[in-house]
C-alpha cells in the first residue's frame, strides 16, 4: 500500500502518521521525490482503515499495490535510485562501464587488464576470483588468493572493484569487496540474499538463466527486505532454444524495468551471447533501450583464457566499444563518469 503525502504537508503531521502505522505493526518507508512524497506500507494492510487514511488532511491519495515485490517497486520510491560506490554513480544520468578478466588467473594479468580498462574508460574492476562452472573438473577460480589480486590491482589503479561471492562463509572475506555480485546460478540462493541484505554494501543482483523479470525482483526484494536498498540489476541473458548464442539478451527487459523499479539496470553483453564479435552491437543496442551500464569482460590474451575467452574482448577492442558508447549515450541523455 502507497499513501501519498499533499505538497508542503506539515512535517508534524507526517511524523504523526508514520507513528500511527508502525503502531499497527507496519513497516514504513518514506520516499521524498522531486515531484511527490510518498510513504510505503509494507506488512499485514488489511489493519489499514484505508477511508480513515484518504480522509486526512494531508493524504493526497493511498494506493493499493498488486505486486509481490514493495521495495523494489517504483510506485513505492517514483525517482531513479543512484548506487554510489566511492564516488562511481549508478542510474539516473549516470552510465558506468565495468570491465575486466571473466576469471583471476595471476597478478601480472590482473594489473595489466585493471591499467588497459582503466585507460580506456572503465570506472570498475570486475574479476572472478570464485568460478561456478558447469564442470566440476573446469577451473574454478583461485578462491581467496584471486581475491587478494584483485584487491592490489584496485590499490594500485584505484578502481573500485566487483566479484562474485559463491557462499555466505566467505561474507567476512568480502568485507573489503566494493561490489558483491550475486551470479545467476545463485540469484534464488535465498539465505545468501539475506546474508548480503544484512551489509551495508552495494550488491550486483544478475538474472537467473531462465528467470521471470517478476522472480528477479523478488530476489532484489529479499536484500531489499533486510535493509540493503544498495542493490544493482544486470541482464546478462536468458537460457532459450537458439543455440548460435550462449544465451539470448533480454533487452525488452530493461525498458520493462525501468518502468517497473527505481533500481539501476546494468547489462553483461558478454555472457549473453558468449561471443566477442556480438559484444559491441549488443553493447550500442544496450545504450539505446536506456539500460544505466554495461559489464564487459576484457583479456589480454582471450585465446589462452582459462575461462570464458571466447567471449573476451582485447584491451584494443574493449577501448573501440567505449569510443562507440561515448557517441550515443547523449541520445539518451546520460553520460560517462570521466
Amino acid at each position: 500500500m502507497i499513501v501519498t503525502i499533499k505538497r508542503n504537508s506539515n512535517p508534524v503531521q507526517i511524523e504523526r502518521l508514520t507513528r500511527w502505522i508502525k503502531n499497527l505493526g507496519l513497516e514504513c518507508h518514506m520516499s521524498e521525490g522531486e515531484k511527490s512524497t510518498v510513504i510505503g506500507l509494507v506488512g499485514d494492510t488489511s489493519k489499514v482503515d484505508i477511508d480513515l487514511l484518504r480522509s486526512l488532511e494531508i493524504v493526497e491519495a493511498v494506493t493499493r499495490i498488486q505486486e509481490p515485490y514493495k521495495n523494489a517497486n517504483r510506485k513505492f520510491h517514483p525517482d531513479d535510485t543512484i548506487v554510489d560506490v566511492k564516488g562511481v554513480k549508478f542510474g539516473g544520468s549516470h552510465f558506468q562501464i565495468i570491465a575486466g578478466p571473466c576469471s583471476i588467473e595471476t597478478e601480472k594479468q590482473v594489473i595489466g587488464i585493471a591499467e588497459a580498462v582503466k585507460a580506456a574508460g572503465a570506472s570498475v574492476l570486475r574479476g572472478g576470483a570464485f568460478k561456478p562452472r558447469t564442470s566440476p573438473y573446469a577451473f574454478q577460480g583461485l578462491g581467496l588468493k584471486g581475491l587478494e589480486i584483485l584487491k592490489k590491482a584496485s590499490r594500485e589503479t584505484g578502481l573500485p572493484i566487483v566479484t562474485e561471492i559463491m557462499s555466505e562463509k566467505y561474507i567476512d572475506a568480502f568485507a573489503d569487496v566494493d561490489i558483491i555480485q550475486i551470479g545467476a546460478r545463485n540469484m534464488q540462493n535465498f539465505d545468501l540474499l539475506k546474508a548480503v541484505g544484512k551489509l551495508r554494501k552495494p550488491i550486483l543482483l544478475k538474472r537467473g538463466l531462465a528467470n521471470t523479470i517478476e522472480e528477479w525482483l523478488m530476489s532484489a526484494e529479499y536484500i531489499m527486505s533486510e535493509g540493503n536498498n544498495e542493490i544493482i540489476l544486470c541482464e546478462r541473458g536468458i537460457r532459450t532454444f537458439e543455440p548460435y548464442t550462449r544465451n539470448t539478451l533480454d533487452l525488452s527487459a530493461i525498458p520493462l524495468l525501468k518502468e517497473k523499479t527505481h533500481l539501476p539496470i546494468i547489462v553483461d553483453p558478454s555472457h549473453a551471447s558468449g561471443l566477442s564479435r556480438l559484444v559491441k552491437p549488443l553493447s550500442l543496442a544496450s545504450v539505446g533501450v536506456g539500460a544505466d551500464g554495461l559489464m564487459i569482460e576484457v583479456h589480454n590474451d582471450p585465446q589462452h583464457a582459462l575461462c570464458d575467452g571466447a567471449q573476451s574482448l582485447r584491451p584494443d577492442q574493449f577501448a573501440d566499444v567505449v569510443k562507440a558508447v561515448d557517441v550515443m549515450l547523449p541520445l539518451v541523455n546520460k553520460e560517462r563518469d570521466k
